[in-house]
């Protein structure tokens, strides 16, 4: 959204924990605010932009407030916001008031936009109340599912904020439902409700041709050169020599924790030689997402077997970071290796074994599946294709890739597969799928639904059929699907590329925040 408003010429403030602003070129300059007052600055530089961003990071106190917990080095308490004591959420607000305050006096800002609904929109509500500056919200589904949902006390920020706020913005009608059940109580809401449906630079995200595809992967390799200081192969060989070795009784979860003991948000140290090793002129499958249950990976793995019954040469690309990295390549060990027990242990334990804590459904499908398979005598063949070299080698994982690599990969896999076990507000790797020409494959249901009908309405083909995956039979569908997609899927690559443009470029979604938030201050904007 920022880079799209310094295209065309606007000047932006953005206020955010970004540790690493110069890797974003419409930056044009970056400063920290630190807590006693003072303000250093990082760089300041042109920008191949009309319009330039001017980021400002406020110094914290130590404690960073998450939805969802995850590792950031540079923060030293880094906290889920419903275990946090008012005091301290009291304390984080205050900081950032100080900090915005301090912006809007030194430089004129006219609007502001919050996202997430908490806790940057009761930042701004503070700003509207002490400087008179009218802001936007845009809610998302972490926010009310991690927050507001859990503790009242995000419902009472929250509500109070919407209520002082000028627009609250939707992506879609799955996020306009949620929003309205939610806030029902928030006066005047549906005034408020204002479409702004998610985009994609698709200056960025494009096809390219299959002859062209190792040349693509080629830049991906540079580009990532500085990333892949991750996973190493001598830390899976080793979590393998381990599996071999472990007995029905024994804890699992140490032995997972064990091997990874590496820097989570890099790429594998390998990457190179995985990348080069696949052959991209052959049907390839791209999952991108963390890795935990609640994004499906585990039915992905779980119906690879049948897929490659029908479709031997597919490749699967798994890209992401996250608790269930591990978890997953003991998975593939225990459906190689024909481990019943281990492959019993995963899906009885596997949430706990993730850490996260509490029963997910998405093991409960895979469980459900493998039953389906027994009875209907397909689990030999099945078995017999899961320990079969084909299925082992079929598998990459990349660990973490950014934005600057996944362009790239994108425009070379033919099908992406996203079959979340929740429900998505607006998948923002649908829409980059989509403009790289790469056909997605998600669970029916929610935004993801709404986008698959958008795509298959609009290209006029019973793309639906290809794309949707039932939500109670997961892996059923991506084993019967996915040979299917992976046959159709050049059929439709520049068809898709082309909705992408008409109607989910960033350029569009940011004119219309930028003539929303223009309108609430009056006709001026900064």
């Amino acid at each position: 959204m920022v880079r799209s408003l310094c295209r065309q010429g606007e000047t932006v403030h953005l206020v955010c924990q970004e540790n690493d602003p110069a890797a974003y070129d419409f930056i044009g300059a970056a400063f920290t605010h630190k807590r006693d007052g003072g303000v250093v600055k990082h760089f300041e530089r042109e920008t191949p932009y009309r319009g330039s961003c001017v980021l400002h990071k406020p110094e914290l106190d130590g404690i960073l407030p998450v939805f969802v917990w995850d590792e950031y080095a540079e923060h030293s308490r880094v906290v889920p916001m419903i275990d946090l004591a008012n005091a301290e959420l009291e304390a984080y607000i205050a900081r950032n008031v100080m900090v915005v305050e301090a912006i809007v006096d030194e430089y004129g800002i006219t609007g502001i936009h919050a996202n997430h609904a908490v806790l940057m929109p009761t930042v701004a509500q503070r700003v509207r109340l002490s400087r008179g500056i009218p802001f936007t919200i845009m809610p998302h589904g972490s926010d009310i599912e991690y927050a507001v949902k859990k503790d009242p006390r995000f419902l009472a920020y929250a509500s109070s904020a919407i209520e002082s706020s000028g627009r609250v913005f939707v992506i879609g009608d799955e996020m306009r439902e949620r929003v309205r059940a939610v806030f029902h109580t928030v006066p005047e809401l549906e005034s408020k409700l204002t479409g702004l449906h998610l985009g994609v630079d698709t200056s960025e995200f494009e096809p390219v041709e299959r002859d062209g595809r190792r040349g693509r992967i080629q830049q991906l390799i540079v580009s990532a050169g500085d990333l892949a200081k991750g996973k190493t192969a001598r830390d899976t060989a080793r979590m393998r020599d381990a599996l071999r070795v472990w007995a029905h009784g024994e804890p699992l979860a140490p032995l997972l924790h064990a091997s990874a003991g590496y820097d989570p948000k890099k790429a594998d140290a390998d990457i190179a030689v995985k990348l080069e090793r696949i052959d991209w002129s052959k049907p390839t499958v791209l999952f991108v997402g963390r890795l935990i249950a609640a994004k499906g990976i585990q039915s992905v793995i779980a119906a690879l077997p049948a897929a490659l019954e029908r479709q031997p040469d597919l490749q699967l690309i798994v890209v992401g970071h996250g608790p269930l990295r591990e978890l997953m390549e003991a998975f593939i060990f225990a459906l190689s290796e024909g481990r019943d027990d281990l492959l019993a242990e995963i899906l009885e334990h596997g949430r706990l074994l993730e850490q996260a804590g509490s029963v997910d459904p998405g093991y409960a499908e895979v469980s459900a599946y493998m039953a389906r398979l027994r009875e209907k005598g397909g689990m030999e063949s099945y078995q017999a294709c899961a320990q079969s070299s084909r299925f082992r080698e079929s598998i990459t994982f990349t660990g973490y890739l950014t934005h600057h690599e996944l362009k790239h990969l994108f425009a070379c896999c033919d099908v992406g597969i996203f079959p979340s076990v929740v429900r998505e507000a607006g998948p923002l790797v649908f829409l980059e799928a989509i403009a790289s020409g790469c056909l997605p494959m998600g669970t029916y249901m929610g935004g993801m639904a709404a986008s698959i009908d958008a795509v298959s309405d609009e290209i006029g083909s019973d793309l639906k059929r290809l794309m949707g995956l039932s939500p109670e039979r997961t892996a059923d569908d991506i084993a019967a699907k996915l040979p299917d997609a992976l046959h159709h899927a050049p059929e439709f690559r520049l068809a898709l590329a082309d909705v992408a443009r008409k109607h989910y470029d960033w350029s569009s979604v940011s004119t219309k925040l930028r003539a929303e938030v223009d309108l609430l201050s009056g006709g001026l904007h900064q």
